[in-house]
């Protein structure tokens, strides 16, 4: 019976066509929490050009918890980066604000190294369940 011997171009393309279609809810542009806590209906516009709408609550919580330059600084939604073969997942930041806040939630220090932070998957149930829809998930391949 014939296999490859070496990785599949055709199935790597496919599969890297089936993420784009899995991340179409991605926002275009990721505003602050200072400028979402100033509109009616906080939004951002996603690439498939549907709204995700963000819940005045969470975006309110958020706020109790961070400083004024904390708040502008901070870009909603927090993308979460999942990978299918790690046990872990990651959120890119440029600061520090995102670990404060997973620290919060979880009750332990989370830190920030080279603009990662490295969270468990049983941690990120925690957090989504705090932060439902100002966190959004990544999907993102990785070539065998």
């Amino acid at each position: 019976m014939p296999t490859d011997q070496f990785p599949d171009g055709f199935v790597a393309g496919y599969l890297k066509d089936e993420f784009k279609a899995l991340n179409a809810q991605i926002p275009r542009k990721r505003k602050s929490l200072t400028e979402l806590l100033k509109e009616e209906h906080p939004h951002v516009v996603c690439n498939d050009g549907s709204a995700h709408f963000f819940k005045k609550k969470e975006l309110e919580y958020l706020s109790q918890m961070l400083y004024e330059n904390e708040q502008t600084s901070l870009l909603l939604p927090i993308i979460i980066e999942i990978t299918s073969d790690q046990g872990w997942v990651t959120v890119r930041s440029k600061g520090e604000t995102e670990a404060k806040i997973f620290s919060k939630i979880l009750d332990m220090n989370v830190v920030c190294k080279d603009g990662l932070i490295t969270i468990f998957r049983p941690q990120l149930n925690i957090v989504r369940k705090v932060l439902k829809t100002t966190t959004q998930y990544v999907f993102l391949f990785k070539n065998p």
